[in-house]
């Protein structure tokens, strides 16, 4: 597959939020249903990981976090291997060995998902400085949220990639709640993006809601990075929808607060400006809602169906 999708039309873009929304519900429904071990959603998130990822090439590499998914579907996974990773079966894109919390995918350009917080952020300084030592073209994409950015971590890494000149795109998803504490009780501040002056890097925050919005300044973003070898950060400020860890049923979260943010749900703006431009019908929509859906059973049906790895995997795989 060609995974160049810095084109990808704005329906096209929908699709997949719609795809990734999808999935992720259904993954919580397996959890629920006692099938699966518990995940993190993004759920809210969509438009992030659609704009951002859809403004890469082929030979850029991705770093990312716990909440993974809409970035490995942005990105062209198939989500039948996904929730069989999910589900510990053999057919999943690491075996079954790493949950939904730890996948990579190295034919995607994925090369990890990482449940230590701010783990990405150590590891793509060294990936980016693997590219530039050896002559690679692209760029290093590393998503991480605002409870990553409040680690040491987060600065150390930002300075070695200003010091070493560094390719990377770092995507901080400021999604205001960092596990179970809202970011206003750990930060000053409401954005990220204001940190990165301290190093000389160029950053932005844009509405991490509006997949165009997003989209168009991580085109803006990668540009950069690609003529000047400098690295970016793109703060997305967006919203989380769903607890924590499912199962999660949010009781700390202000109601008031969350129901403002429903009413900026991304995929309900985006549904609202593509009819509101003709661009879709009601008809278009439904057929795509119907197409997503149907993809998600398909993936779930073949991963129910899909071994569990033999015994004699068990070590096998296991670097140290």
């Amino acid at each position: 597959m060609n995974r160049t999708t810095a084109s990808r039309s704005p329906a096209s873009m929908l699709e997949c939020m719609m795809l990734i929304r999808a999935y992720e519900e259904k993954t919580a429904e397996i959890q629920a249903s006692g099938a699966a071990a518990g995940t993190c959603t993004s759920v809210g998130q969509e438009a992030s990981a659609v704009g951002v990822v859809s403004a890469l090439r082929n030979e850029d590499r991705i770093l990312t976090n716990h909440r993974s998914a809409g970035h490995l579907i942005a990105r062209g996974a198939d989500t039948g291997r996904m929730l069989a990773e999910v589900m510990g079966r053999s057919t999943g894109y690491c075996k079954g060995k790493s949950g939904s919390l730890h996948i990579s995918a190295k034919e995607l350009g994925v090369v990890l998902t990482s449940t230590i917080v701010g783990g990405e952020l150590s590891l793509a300084t060294g990936v980016a400085l693997s590219k530039t030592m050896l002559g690679e073209a692209g760029i290093v994409a590393c998503f991480f949220g605002d409870g990553a950015a409040g680690e040491g971590i987060f600065h150390e890494s930002l300075n070695l990639a200003m010091v070493w000149n560094l390719p990377i795109l770092y995507v901080c998803e400021n999604n205001q709640w960092q596990a179970y504490v809202h970011r206003e009780e750990t930060m000053t501040g409401d954005h990220v993006s204001a940190w990165a002056k301290g190093y000389g890097m160029e950053s932005r925050t844009v509405d991490g809601n509006d997949v165009e919005a997003v989209h168009a300044a991580a085109l803006e973003a990668a540009a950069y990075i690609r003529e000047t070898g400098k690295p970016y950060l793109l703060e997305t400020y967006t919203y989380r929808l769903r607890g924590h860890f499912e199962p999660d049923d949010q009781a700390y979260v202000d109601a008031q607060e969350l129901a403002r943010w429903r009413e900026k749900d991304p995929l309900a703006l985006m549904r609202q400006r593509l009819l509101a431009q003709d661009i879709l019908g009601t008809a278009d929509i439904a057929a795509i809602e119907e197409r997503v859906r149907a993809q998600v059973e398909q993936a779930a049906r073949f991963a129910a169906a899909s071994p569990f790895p033999e015994l004699s995997e068990l070590a096998t795989d296991v670097y140290a």
